[in-house]
């Protein structure tokens, strides 16, 4: 027996016995490795993701639910608001330090910035160029303040204390005019993107041209931090940081569209390589005679039916703002659904952000139903997102 085993071996190229044993064992431990690694890789590709997940999961059960937003809507007055509000610890240090809007932002900020600090490394820099959003806000509000005339102190109370810019808000407010303020963001990536679009705001008299060009930057710039995905999560990113590109194209064109504006009108606050539409489909909207026609070239794309749907209510109602409604639910299925497709990734901060976002517009939404108009509870509710 041990003869005929010896045989076969032999016949096979091998020298003996024990050089055949070497290499099935050898071979053996090859396919275990492969099985092991295979099997663990997932896990190694979910493993930078669970802290950040835990953190963010803690915070998605702080949200506020249906019943809780339909309590504060039911409150008599912005004192109920505000009080309904302190009894939650991540707004109350805030609701007694500022305005309550200035609170909302600020408590936003603060999300923002946590989610960016957990992230990743491998998609941190996209929750990084995320938190631009404050500076960019921030010169905002120094623009209109300082166009309106506010003095320093009343500057300081539109600021959100948080962005690189932090340090030098109270510096910045003191100035005097919008030259000012571009001279004071020397040295900032703010001060050239200011300076190019002056000439339009010099021309109009209008902050639209400044304020356009920070919205487009900031845009560009997250963008360009999701623009090569080299896994399912970055890949994700990127999906929905285009898509939030090709919402803020759709909306300045259907827009535009109403107010009777041209290509030539448009094309400069238009931001290039969104999702799904390209930058051929984007001047083919531009070009579009009017909404119907912006509509009907959005057929084969995902937005199709969304603005579809909301073209009888636009008719009844004449309000641009049930195409921008719209779209943005869609944007937030889309993060409730990464959510869900992703758990154990980046899935869980998109969606959290965005759940985020939607409370406190809902939040302000329902404050200024309070100060402003004192709409009726079913009111404010249809204008909830």
């Amino acid at each position: 027996m041990v003869e005929s085993i010896t045989a076969i071996v032999t016949a096979l190229g091998f020298p003996s016995v024990e050089s055949f044993i070497g290499i099935l064992l050898l071979a053996g431990a090859i396919i275990g490795a492969i099985v092991v690694i295979v099997t663990i890789r997932p896990l190694l590709d979910m493993f930078p993701y669970a802290y950040p997940n835990a953190r963010v999961r803690a915070r998605v059960g702080r949200l506020f639910s249906e019943k809780q937003i339909s309590e504060i809507i039911e409150s008599d007055d912005m004192e109920e608001v505000q009080n309904y509000l302190r009894g939650f610890p991540e707004y109350a240090k805030y609701v007694d330090q500022y305005s309550l809007e200035k609170a909302l932002d600020t408590q936003l900020a603060e999300t923002y910035d946590l989610v960016a600090r957990i992230a990743p490394g491998d998609i941190q820099n996209v929750f990084r160029a995320l938190l631009k959003k404050w500076d960019i806000r921030n010169i905002k509000s120094l623009i209109t303040a300082k166009e309106v005339g506010l003095s320093s102190e009343e500057t300081m109370e539109l600021l959100i204390p948080f962005g690189d810019l932090k340090e030098d808000l109270g510096r910045l407010s003191e100035v005097n005019n919008i030259t000012d303020i571009i001279t004071g963001l020397e040295g900032t990536v703010y001060s050239q993107i200011l300076e190019d679009a002056l000439p339009a705001y010099e021309s109009s008299k209008m902050v639209l041209p400044l304020e356009a060009a920070l919205d487009k930057y900031y845009l560009e710039n997250i963008l360009k931090a999701s623009s090569n995905p080299s896994d399912d999560n970055s890949s994700l990113i990127h999906t929905y940081v285009g898509s939030q590109v090709d919402i803020t194209n759709l909306k300045i064109i259907l827009r535009a569209k109403v107010d009777g504006l041209k290509y030539d009108d448009i094309s400069p606050y238009m931001i290039s390589n969104g999702y799904q539409i390209r930058d051929w489909k984007l001047k083919d909207l531009m070009e579009a005679e009017d909404v119907n026609a912006v509509i009907s070239s959005m057929e084969g794309t995902d937005y199709s039916p969304v603005l579809s749907d909301a073209l009888s209510k636009y008719v009844q109602t004449g309000s641009i703002s049930v195409f921008e409604k719209d779209l943005d639910i869609y944007l937030t299925k889309m993060a409730k659904n990464f959510a869900l497709k992703k758990p154990f990734g980046a899935g869980p901060m998109i969606g959290f952000l965005n759940r985020k976002e939607n409370e406190i517009k809902n939040l302000k939404v329902i404050a200024r139903g309070k100060r402003e108009a004192n709409f009726s509870a079913s009111v404010i509710k249809e204008m909830l997102v």
